[in-house]
């Protein structure tokens, strides 16, 4: 697989992956800022961005970006999380120019075409879509409580990408310029082409779209510390919920490192299919389960194991959370087979090759790696980091991970048990 990275002058970092197998194109574009990169009462801007920047810019109008995409059969989105926010469209080979010139003028030329009326009405947005999938949905405050406990309120995962209603409905037209002048520049972006095209046309047309934008001052570093929880940190929080459930978050290493993979298994190993440790023991034999589950978040900054596990119909949480604890002890306190170890493994692959096989999640992916670890070319060794491991090493990590002081626990309990 080529992959191709360059740099112009002012600072963008560009990656080509050619690939004629579909007459299509993926646009796709990083930008280093999350909501990590925000602070303490000027939370959700990342967010509120992803928004702001389909709202138009000089040359394109409000909205027009979606019909100027789809009006080619073209698809495209926005999305952001704690370290990231990313744009992308895919589109018909012959229409690369159009996708780039989209993103070239909302990253050169959007500050011009802000307004007070767009800022209104996207902040309104952002608290309606908080509202529908945080306040007023039963457990969607599940992941922001586990994040206020797990992290101190300097931290900034402390909070989770949507933000506060406090802050959005603070944030002034000035805030919004500065948080845009700061980080949304392209030194501090990675522009990501995966598909049907000839890559000295590619260089001429972000040359053209990009070259003359302005790189501006340094981008500020990241250089927060997570301070140890010394303890556990947990809370029972009743709600009108039909069945009691657990949620869990452990802290690990972060994105990259070793121990971060052998994690990354550890949670298929728990809760993949039928097979799977938790899923077998608490949804299959015991029947005290409703379903359950672990995943590890790709994060750059700090690595965060989740769990969840619903309880049966007349079982408690505290019943449903002492069985879980039981068999985590039977893992910690004992092996993992080889067996355990090749289905993890084949997961691994297979939600792999998934990746790859679509020229937009291929582009995504490559953004990833070239910007948490500046080097693109690991997507096709990506897989290597999991091979490594072994069964011994993930049993390793396990008992350092999985242990009272490294963990925060809620409870979320039908109102009338409390």
């Amino acid at each position: 697989m080529k992959i191709e990275t360059y740099t112009l002058e002012n600072g963008l970092r560009v990656v080509l992956n050619e690939d004629h197998s579909a007459p299509l194109v993926a646009v796709n574009v990083w930008y280093h800022v999350g909501s990590k990169n925000e602070r303490v009462g000027r939370t959700g801007f990342a967010h509120l961005f992803e928004h702001m920047l389909f709202s138009g810019s000089e040359h394109v109008g409000n909205n027009e970006h979606f019909r100027y995409v789809q009006s080619v059969g073209g698809v495209l989105n926005g999305s952001t999380f704690f370290d990231r926010t990313n744009y992308f469209e895919t589109l018909p080979s012959n229409y690369l120019a159009l996708g780039l010139w989209l993103e070239s003028d909302r990253m050169g030329f959007f500050l011009p075409a802000l307004t007070q009326e767009k800022l209104d009405i996207q902040r309104e947005v952002v608290k309606e879509e908080r509202r529908q999938h945080y306040d007023n949905v039963p457990y969607g405050t599940s992941f922001e409580r586990l994040l206020n406990l797990a992290f101190d309120p300097a931290y900034s995962y402390h909070w989770p990408t949507i933000g506060s209603m406090e802050d959005l409905g603070a944030a002034s037209l000035d805030d919004i310029r500065d948080f845009f002048r700061t980080w949304y520049r392209p030194n501090n972006a990675v522009l990501t082409l995966v598909g049907d095209f000839a890559p000295q046309e590619a260089r001429r047309l972000v040359e053209r779209y990009f070259g003359d934008i302005p790189a501006g001052p340094a981008v500020p570093r990241f250089d927060l510390i997570r301070q140890p929880m010394n303890g556990e940190r947990r809370e029972v929080f009743a709600s009108p919920v039909q069945l009691p459930r657990i949620y869990r978050l452990y802290h690990i290493a972060k994105m990259g490192a070793d121990a971060w993979y052998a994690a990354d298994l550890l949670a298929t190993i728990l809760t993949a299919d039928k097979a799977s440790r938790l899923e077998k023991a608490l949804v299959v034999e015991k029947q005290i389960a409703q379903d359950v589950s672990a995943y590890v978040l790709p994060t750059e900054a700090a690595g965060l194991l989740l769990m969840q596990a619903t309880a049966k119909e007349g079982v408690s949480a505290n019943e449903l959370e002492a069985a879980l604890d039981s068999e985590l002890a039977r893992l910690t306190t004992g092996t993992i087979s080889e067996a355990e170890l090749t289905r993890a493994m084949n997961r691994a692959e297979v939600d792999y090759a998934h990746q790859v096989e679509n020229y937009d999640s291929r582009a995504d992916m490559i953004a990833m790696l070239a910007t948490y670890f500046g080097d693109a070319g690991m997507m096709p060794r990506w897989l290597d980091a999991y091979r490594a491991r072994t069964p011994e090493e993930i049993v390793a990590v396990a008992r350092q991970i999985l242990v009272p002081d490294n963990r925060v626990t809620i409870h979320f309990v039908p109102q009338e048990s409390r």
